[in-house]
């Protein structure tokens, strides 16, 4: 059993990284990629203690992307997995993700002042001395619950911070087919993340996302997710192999920021990612990086 999505403290998660090692050990998982948002932290710490424990631990990230979609001016917002299972990211990509961590800083400015409007009292501080270097909207969240300004952190979403809420503030994200392009110029194999939350209307709408994103260089579907049904699971294996992509999968566990996800398992169980998507992805990595 394998678990190709997780994040830690680094970014959004509530286990650190060593605490999210044990987990996996103790959870019998062979082997683990840690995808924090935007950053590379949480896998760099975890290195030692995955070879202690003899988990095999594969390098990962999730970035924010945008896509542009008919009727909407400014885009979508599309998660992008990033995998590096043959080889380390290079220096630009790491470099590149500095670019990205000054924008996330940039928006949480603007999101805090916004809030602050709606008479809704968080700080740029607060939420710094909640998230780090690494702040985002899930601490924006968590610090509105804990302050009773909402019951739950699907509320703050919601009410507040989801793309279509009352105090979203747009980032400056970087297009979808520059992510896939970068991924793959530093050595790495690109997932559409939860493609379920693509949120189109219909299938044949979410098709056409799909295609689109298959036409930029896109590798794989994240076919197996916490989010997913058993019906959810079999059309994205089969859109995968209609516009010839891989398959990836994994909880997106995050610790007590998302109840009821357990590593490994999912949602009830209902994620079982078999070790040959880990093979599958290692073939799926550019040539020139395994030769």
């Amino acid at each position: 059993m394998i678990d190709l999505h997780t994040h830690t403290t680094e970014s959004d998660g509530t286990s650190t990284p060593q605490e999210l090692i044990a987990t996996a050990k103790a959870a019998g998982l062979a082997a683990l990629a840690i995808t924090d948002h935007d950053t590379f932290s949480g896998h760099d710490i975890a290195v030692s203690h995955a070879a202690e424990a003899g988990v095999e631990l594969i390098c990962g990230i999730e970035l924010s992307t945008k896509m542009t979609v008919p009727g909407r001016t400014k885009g979508k917002t599309v998660h992008l997995l990033g995998y590096f299972p043959t080889t380390a990211p290079s220096v630009e990509f790491r470099e590149w993700l500095l670019e990205l961590k000054a924008s996330r800083h940039d928006r949480n400015i603007r999101l805090a002042a916004r809030l602050q409007s709606l008479n809704i009292n968080i700080t740029i501080e607060d939420v710094q001395a909640e998230g780090r270097s690494m702040a985002g909207r899930p601490h924006f969240a968590k610090l509105m619950v804990q302050r009773g300004y909402v019951a739950n952190t699907q509320e703050a979403f919601d009410k507040y911070l989801d793309e279509t809420a009352s105090a979203y503030v747009d980032r400056d994200e970087p297009a979808l087919a520059e992510g896939i392009r970068r991924i793959k110029e530093a050595g790495g194999v690109s997932s559409l993340a939860h493609p379920i939350r693509l949120g189109r209307r219909t299938p044949q709408q979410e098709e056409d996302m799909i295609r689109q994103m298959a036409k930029m260089g896109l590798s794989a579907l994240e076919a197996i997710h916490s989010d997913h049904s058993t019906f959810d699971t079999e059309r994205y294996h089969f859109l995968a192999r209609r516009y010839d992509l891989g398959v990836t999968g994994g909880t997106d566990f995050h610790g007590d920021n998302k109840p009821g996800i357990f590593l490994g398992t999912g949602r009830n169980g209902n994620v079982k990612v078999p070790r040959n998507v880990l093979d599958n992805l290692r073939s799926l990595a550019p040539k020139s990086q395994t030769s």
